[in-house]
């Protein structure tokens, strides 16, 4: 009796998954995916390529709940079917689509550049959140996400914008301040892109445009302590109080971490010349990001080029001992009596 072929073979056993019991199929399609993930002295390449005709028979019978692990596991492999891992990445249901967009390292930049372009917001923001991504998929990402997309590029510390991407990117901000704020703040920015958000954008909506009055600061003041007491009072949450526009929880903050009184920390805020604010944001531990965030958040004005540069100079040239004496006892505090503002309640609730 002659002996099929090795492909006669596999046909035979693709024909044969596809007329097996579903529980038939669960069980077949886990044996093969633990024989892929445990095939550590065997060619992957090979094995992987055999399986790929089964496996598709297979994830087109089993429910979408097992789906989702199949796409788990087959995300982790070095080594993947290609036709299965192709077919997973771009199925409709995003939790079977994500994981291997996000974690594979197997799909091809023209495979995620055309699922790219006709995915869903969720498919869009698993592969920005990728490491690392293409250039040219990035640039399709912004061509064709939302909003939600445009974040999560921006937020990837290991995403690298071209050009056209960045070109991309300053005319979304010219209507959207969030993505404005976003960008300026993403640590490795070019000086010529901030310069052309400044140009382009308009002034953002938020900040701080007028000063709270005193009971607002009284309202702010028990959690601001209770957030000190427990440890959380960090960078975290002031640069989320900054962002957000929370005029007296950021104003209460800064009082209680550098130790000065409300008063003083109001005068800086509001001062045009951002050294004050520096120091202020140098007593409180605060690191650089954090106190760019609230220079860039404060009297509904943008920092140019040269007011960012000189003021990350004062923040990383200040000794921290200096910044506190200065903010609570030096010139600082002179001056904001001198240009007091008559809250003498707020006065009150200042930490010396």
């Amino acid at each position: 009796m002659m002996a099929n072929s090795p492909a006669d073979s596999l046909v035979e056993l693709e024909n044969a998954v596809a007329t097996c019991p579903l529980d038939r199929c669960t069980r077949i399609l886990s044996g093969i995916l633990q024989l892929l993930t445990s095939s550590r002295d065997r060619s992957q390449e090979l094995l992987a390529d055999v399986a790929d005709g089964v496996l598709l028979r297979l994830i087109e019978r089993v429910e979408a709940s097992t789906l989702v692990d199949v796409s788990k596991i087959i995300a982790e492999l070095k080594v993947a079917p290609p036709k299965t891992m192709r077919r997973l990445a771009s199925h409709h249901d995003p939790e079977v689509a994500c994981p291997v967009l996000l974690r594979s390292q197997s799909l091809s930049t023209a495979d995620l550049n055309s699922i790219a372009a006709a995915s869903g917001e969720r498919q869009q923001c698993a592969i920005a959140g990728r490491a690392p991504i293409d250039p040219l998929v990035i640039e399709t990402l912004i061509k064709c996400g939302a909003r939600s997309v445009c974040l999560a590029l921006i937020g990837n510390r290991e995403a690298r914008f071209s050009d056209a991407a960045y070109v991309a990117l300053i005319e979304k901000c010219l209507s959207d301040d969030g993505l404005t704020k976003a960008l300026a703040l993403r640590p490795d920015t070019p000086d010529r892109v901030m310069r052309a958000l400044l140009s382009a954008s308009p002034a953002p909506k938020s900040g701080i445009a007028k000063l709270p009055c005193a009971a607002a600061y009284a309202g702010a003041r028990p959690e601001i302590v209770a957030l000190n007491r427990i440890g959380k009072l960090n960078d975290s949450t002031v640069n989320r109080f900054a962002i957000r526009g929370e005029t007296a929880n950021l104003v209460t903050a800064l009082s209680v971490l550098s130790g000065c009184p409300i008063e003083i920390v109001e005068h800086v805020m509001t001062d045009e010349d951002c050294e004050g604010l520096v120091m202020a944001c140098r007593a409180s531990r605060l690191n650089w990001q954090t106190t760019l965030a609230i220079l860039s958040n404060r009297c509904g004005t943008r920092l140019s080029v040269a007011e960012r540069e000189r003021a990350q100079l004062i923040f990383e040239t200040l000794l921290l001992s200096t910044s506190q004496w200065t903010v609570r006892w030096g010139e600082i505090a002179a001056n904001a009596k001198e240009s007091g503002r008559g809250h003498r309640d707020a006065r009150k609730m200042g930490v010396s």
